[in-house]
């Protein structure tokens, strides 16, 4: 194994191993494929069938319930598809696979029809469960031994993930919003199948790497791209005794989660066919809300009970593993209405339409953006096929293709752009400034964590929720003026592109706290057991969010759409302060771990 990782370095690009630019690509082409579809949902799903390009006129609650199942799921399937890899197929086919099963998902899509719609989302959340955690667990063994040049990988790796986010939201929403959702569902699905045979055709590459099984499971996840990379915890010279699972324990992680997935398939099946697989109520509840709300209490029952179980050392590390989860779920909850109600804002409530000299600012300010990262990620195209090009000659043409087809659409959509006497911005490109953000404010933020001036997890937390919350605030005061109950506004996008701003600020925030914190409190033994807790929290949120959204109407209706957003601000606010308040009582349960 040494042998073919010094293999993998004889090649570099821009200072690291060529095979990392093969990861690059192929996780940008993932994320295009996922961001594009992505954005896509919540448009078609709500699309009146009266229009130029009629969706699935559903209601927003019904759709947005769906949307928080499908998210939710994204991030429980990961464990099980880590499990497999680690166990039986080894991290490279474990990506080709969920490649495959992604391309045919998208392919369902494009279809249009309901039940080729269903399997898509199925076939696209089996997929990702293979993908998303074993293509960084490629980095992880290729870095053996090099673990100072990790957290450069990283940097570069993430850029992959957002650019592709980037071009995906652009491109696909483009096509989508003007020449009808299957182009967009299809192009998804095209770059997905071109990205899993460039990274296919380049196996020689990685030798052995990644190539079979290990028997230790090693979580490198970072969440975004300055987070910093997981250090396994040293264990504590003390004499610790086990804390074996017993049998209470596995029946209570057996039952809650059935309770959960119970309520998460049920929730959306009930408010959109109207049929309840819990056809009862106990004390006024109904039987999803009753399920969930007992699942929860059975998690709760298995966390205390087995943290309880642990050294006091451990026990209080794990405890602020518990509050850092509870800030993750509120955080997700809130960030992740950029899935749902921020992009209805975005169409319905959200003055698009350009005139004048304005029209003409943004139409260059738009190429600017569309074409200088592309020329950039281009350029590291040609040092990659300089590189490998007499060893991986396939997988380099494919990688080509590619870029031919992306550069083709990027400069029709700007000649059709600068074409128009006016300019419409698509709705779904508001979902291109996260990105765009993280990349420019990214550097910036690394700096501020590597200084003397670094906060703590806490504060970090706190800032990031404040943030967060301070963004809906902007919302909150832009849509002052829309009349309750309209579905309908005019309010300026300058509101809207600051609340993305502050919202990718606070997830900056963020981002080098979750799994890099839990990898450094808990230790090497447990990772996989509070790998689990934590996805779980972020599932949470995202089933919360979509929940929560779904309230928009209701509340518009009832108060007004300035309230609703008024929600997501107090909330994550409210909690950011708990944070910041909380945090000599975390530093102390965190026992000196930074």
């Amino acid at each position: 194994m040494n042998t073919d990782i010094e293999n993998l370095f004889k090649d570099k690009v821009l200072g690291h191993p060529a095979g990392l630019m093969v990861l690059f690509f192929t996780e940008m082409w993932e994320r295009f494929s996922f961001y594009g579809m992505r954005i896509l949902l919540i448009l078609f799903l709500t699309a009146p069938f009266a229009s130029d390009n009629p969706g699935w006129d559903w209601p927003r609650e019904h759709a947005l319930a769906l949307i928080g199942t499908y998210a939710s799921l994204l991030y429980l399937t990961p464990i099980i598809g880590g499990y497999i890899a680690d166990k039986f197929t080894g991290y490279r086919i474990a990506v080709v696979i969920g490649c495959a099963i992604m391309t045919l998902g998208h392919a369902f899509m494009a279809l249009e029809t309901t039940t080729t719609f269903y399997l898509g989302l199925a076939f696209l959340v089996i997929g990702t469960g293979f993908f998303k955690p074993n293509i960084t667990s490629i980095i992880s063994e290729m870095y053996k031994g090099k673990e100072s040049k990790k957290d450069g990988a990283y940097t570069i790796f993430y850029m992959g993930v957002n650019a592709g986010a980037f071009f995906g939201m652009m491109l696909c929403g483009y096509l989508a919003e003007n020449f009808g959702w299957s182009w967009g569902f299809g192009l998804a699905g095209i770059f997905m199948f071109l990205g899993m045979m460039q990274f296919l055709l380049a196996k020689n590459l990685f030798g052995d790497v990644g190539g079979k099984p290990s028997k230790i499971y090693e979580v490198e996840l970072p969440q975004n791209i300055n987070e910093e990379s997981p250090k396994p915890i040293e264990e504590e010279e003390t004499t610790e005794k086990l804390n074996p699972f017993l049998t209470l324990d596995y029946i209570l992680i057996v039952l809650s989660a059935v309770g959960g997935l119970l309520y998460l398939f049920n929730d959306p099946i009930e408010k959109i066919s109207g049929e309840n697989l819990l056809p009862f109520e106990v004390l006024g509840l109904s039987g999803s809300n009753f399920i969930v709300l007992f699942a929860l209490v059975l998690f709760l029952i298995l966390l205390v009970s087995r943290i309880s179980r642990y050294i006091p050392l451990v026990r209080d590390r794990i405890i602020a593993v518990v509050f850092f989860g509870i800030f993750t779920v509120i955080f997700f909850a809130a960030f992740e209405q950029a899935l749902g109600s921020m992009t209805l804002f975005a169409r319905d409530y959200t003055n698009r339409n350009l005139v004048g000299s304005a029209a003409m600012i943004f139409k260059v300010v738009d190429a600017l953006l569309t074409t200088v990262p592309l020329l950039i990620i281009t350029w590291v195209l040609y040092l990659l096929f300089k590189k490998t090009y007499s060893r991986i000659a396939l997988s380099n043409i494919v990688l080509a293709l590619a870029f031919v087809g992306i550069w083709g659409l990027v400069v029709y959509r700007l000649f059709d752009k600068f074409s128009q006497e006016g300019n419409q911005i698509d709705a779904s490109w508001f979902g291109i400034l996260n990105s765009f953000f993280i990349i420019t404010l990214a550097p910036l933020f690394s700096r501020w964590w590597e200084s003397k001036y670094n906060p703590s997890a806490a504060m970090k937390y706190g800032l990031g929720l404040i943030l967060l919350g301070l963004g809906f605030a902007i919302l909150s005061y832009g849509s002052a003026g829309v009349v309750q109950g309209s579905k309908t506004a005019s309010v300026s996008m300058i509101f809207l592109i600051l609340a993305y701003l502050l919202h990718t600020m606070g997830e900056l925030c963020l981002s080098p706290v979750g799994l890099s914190y839990l990898s450094k409190l808990v230790p090497a033994r447990m990772i996989g057991f509070m790998f689990g807790i934590w996805y779980l929290a972020i599932a949470i949120g995202q089933k919360t969010a979509g929940t929560m959204g779904g309230m928009i109407d209701k509340i518009s209706e009832q108060y007004s759409l300035s309230t609703f957003f008024l929600m997501f601000t107090l909330v994550p606010i409210a909690f950011g302060v708990i944070s910041i308040v909380l945090n000599p009582v975390l530093k102390r349960l965190m026992h000196g771990v930074r």
